[in-house]
């Protein structure tokens, strides 16, 4: 197996969005166990060096995409091809097409009250053969987990996206792995706030310019004060 690049301790895994469907293809018909996704920017950088948990979890995951140019550049700069930027927001749309087309089982989970209803009616809207066997807003909270398990689980989905925002909702997929009846799981951040459509614009301006940092300052509720300059200036 060719040796993954890393970036400050964090494996990477540079790839396209093509690779990425034919990867999760691949792990739901094995059924094997749960395999975690993980989409690395600068923001999981600067968390991961200061939260050794955090590290560990990227380690670990079985893929992690590129998603923020920043990540990108610093790989190009030591030489490492990188054919594209793979980012959450635009994976995600890329995933559930497939999903309608091989009749994969999807659950969204997280995401503020109402929203992932909204994104999910938007999701079968447009692609109507899609199965979105459940959706929860809930909380990484750990005297919700038993709950939280029991309703995926319950659902059985092959693919389940969390929306807990960084770093929450990679540690949760990571802590719970093993209790988990799904094929593949990726953290998605604030993708469910854009499906209904509210954010869209700003979205895709802001990621014509290469400047997807500014999604998380100008969109993001859980956007922090303290690293919007840091995301804006890597991303």
């Amino acid at each position: 197996m060719t040796e993954r690049p890393r970036l400050l301790g964090v494996p990477t895994d540079p790839i396209t969005f093509t690779a990425l469907l034919e990867r999760v293809e691949t792990w739901i018909n094995q059924g094997e166990r749960l395999h975690q996704i993980c989409t690395v920017n600068p923001e999981f950088l600067v968390i991961a060096q200061r939260d050794p948990t955090f590290l560990r979890v990227l380690q670990g995951a079985d893929l992690c995409v590129l998603d923020g140019w920043g990540a990108v550049w610093a790989l190009r700069w030591r030489g490492v091809r990188v054919p594209e930027r793979v980012t959450g927001s635009d994976g995600v749309p890329l995933l559930l097409e497939r999903a309608a087309a091989r009749g994969w089982r999807v659950f969204l989970l997280g995401a503020a009250p109402a929203v992932a209803e909204q994104a999910a009616a938007a999701m079968q809207n447009r692609l109507p053969g899609l199965k979105i066997v459940g959706t929860y807003s809930g909380s990484p909270a750990p005297a919700e987990a038993e709950g939280i398990l029991a309703r995926v689980n319950a659902a059985a989905p092959d693919l389940l996206l969390v929306a807990y925002g960084a770093p929450q909702q990679d540690l949760w997929i990571n802590t719970h792995r093993a209790a988990l009846h799904a094929r593949v799981a990726m953290g998605i951040g604030g993708t469910l706030d854009f499906w209904p459509g509210w954010c869209r614009v700003r979205r895709a301006g802001c990621a014509v310019a290469g400047w997807n940092g500014s999604i998380g300052c100008g969109c993001s509720p859980r956007a922090g004060g303290g690293c919007c300059a840091c995301l804006f200036l890597w991303h």
